[in-house]
């Protein structure tokens, strides 16, 4: 391979094989690597560092690390290390169904963290030292600064407080790249904190580049190998339905002035829903948009590339591979209208609250009164994680949560009587939006807002079902102010474990 991407003679003299570099990850390290729903994460350490991880094992020794990164990474890191039982605690996020089986089987440790929280507790000492970062770059620079690849995360807090450091060099990521990151070094610990100068979603307040003090740089590895984002399906008539509704709402909301006619600057979780909402915006009449985001997907560059969307602020792209080309050759137009920051900007709670974001973020259920589980399967299985949803919802000017009315086949209703785990209370949640309407849950008390969500967002086969029992806990209650019956709350959730659904027979 080609040293051009490495333009430091310092740190060019570090170059090493992969494997030289794994071997330097010992037994109990705590490593935070680089990496955010599928880009800009570690493409060669991880998985020679799950072969030797393997190879220990099958010699009677003990071999695991505890593992910290962006978000959800990719099978070559999460999956390899999760199959050769090498994590022993993950956080902040994952999405790997190894990692996934494995973390619900008990075998792994799991902290999952609002994804602005975790530089600051990593810098409160709360999470313990970190012993290695493994980071991927784009490039190197002649004074040693460090080109951030297609997400930065929580890159610029590992550099800072790992003792060791080793560097990724992906020749893959598009040289072009290169000047469209703002990485923010003004962040500190109470009582030294100071206002964040951001008042407007494309406003710079950084620098381009990463800094790593070169002495700590054990070894740098160079690579030429793809992101692994998940390519989007085309939206569904369910998914087209729920983006129908939503716009329609804004544009109400336009209309009564409650929202300026270019809307607030919009956050969008990944998948395949919230790409149809804004698949949807590029039909609409909306036009000067703005994003303040974590990632940047398909729908987002489609808006940027037809002006409906002006600029776009996020911590990581998260683009299907086709996609990925059409940026790389027009990345030049593409450079002065996004900016990727560390996912404590990204998501800080009080520039969200500032800008006034409208936050959509998907769900797997709510219910009657507007609670919304997002992370949890029949209360007692993680998915994936909270991520940044909960950064975005409750600080949002309008926090709305979107998800198909029903799963599996009609089995499983996403409005439930009450939710098996809560990670967004009901104090959080604006609008709940389904194919089948949306319910506004602002300003109304909490029987008024159950009658909604029925009559607006439940599916027909599970609203007569949720009247029944919304009627009974009225009248039978222990109060009316929430009205629930205990011994019936929870019981749809424990017929589908019992049944396969959560219809009675």
């Amino acid at each position: 391979m080609s040293t051009a991407r490495i333009r430091n003679a310092a740190l060019a003299r570090k170059v090493v094989p992969a494997a030289e570099a794994a071997a330097l990850i010992r037994p109990g390290d705590t490593v935070g690597m680089s990496g955010f729903t599928g880009a800009g994460h570690p493409k060669a350490v991880p998985p020679l560092l799950a072969e030797r991880i393997a190879a220990a094992h099958a010699a009677g020794d003990p071999f695991r690390i505890d593992l910290w990164t962006g978000a959800s990474t990719a099978p070559e890191l999460d999956g390899a290390l999760a199959a050769a039982d090498g994590i022993g605690l993950r956080l902040p996020y994952q999405s790997d169904p190894v990692a996934r089986q494995k973390i619900n089987a008990g075998d792994i440790d799991y902290v999952d963290v609002h994804l602005s929280h975790v530089a600051q507790l990593a810098w409160e000492g709360f999470l313990g030292p970190l012993d290695v970062a493994v980071v991927e770059v784009s490039g190197i620079t002649e004074d040693g600064q460090l080109i951030p690849s297609s997400s930065v995360g929580n890159n610029k807090t590992w550099l800072d407080l790992a003792e060791r450091v080793v560097l990724e060099v992906n020749s893959w990521q598009p040289a072009g790249l290169d000047g469209m990151h703002d990485v923010y070094y003004g962040t500190a610990l109470p009582p030294n904190r100071r206002p964040v100068q951001l008042t407007r979603p494309h406003d710079r307040i950084g620098v381009p580049h990463l800094r790593v003090d070169p002495d700590k740089v054990v070894a740098v590895v160079e690579t030429h190998a793809p992101d692994r984002n998940t390519p989007f399906s085309e939206p569904d008539e369910v998914a087209r339905s729920i983006a129908g509704h939503l716009i329609e709402y804004l544009e109400h909301q336009v209309t009564r002035g409650r929202l300026p006619v270019e809307l607030l600057p919009l956050q969008s979780g990944v998948g395949n829903v919230a790409n149809a909402v804004l698949s949807g915006l590029q039909e609409s009449r909306f036009e000067q948009l703005t994003a303040y985001t974590e990632v940047v997907q398909d729908g987002m560059l489609d808006l940027l590339r037809s002006g409906t969307l002006v600029s776009a602020s996020a911590t990581a792209f998260s683009l299907s591979p086709g996609a990925i080309a059409g940026f790389e050759s027009q990345i030049e137009e593409f450079r002065d209208r996004i900016l990727l920051r560390p996912q404590e900007i990204s998501n800080h709670p009080e520039i969200v609250r500032r800008l006034g974001v409208l936050a959509m973020n998907g769900m797997i259920e709510a219910d009657l009164y507007g609670n919304v589980n997002s992370t949890h399967l029949m209360g007692s299985r993680i998915q994936n994680g909270i991520g940044g949803s909960s950064d975005f919802a409750r600080n949002a000017y309008v926090s709305f949560f979107l998800s198909p009315s029903t799963a599996k086949g009609g089995a499983i209703s996403a409005i439930v009587p009450m939710v098996s785990h809560v990670d967004h209370t009901e104090h959080d949640v604006s609008v709940v939006v389904t194919e089948h309407g949306l319910a506004d849950l602002r300003g109304l008390p909490p029987r008024r807002r159950a009658q909604l969500v029925i009559e607006k967002c439940a599916h027909p086969d599970y609203r007569p079902l949720l009247t029944d029992y919304y009627e009974r806990a009225e009248r039978d209650g222990h109060g009316r102010h929430t009205p629930h019956l205990l011994t019936e709350a929870l019981s749809w959730h424990t017929r589908y474990l019992e049944t396969g659904s959560m219809l009675p027979d």
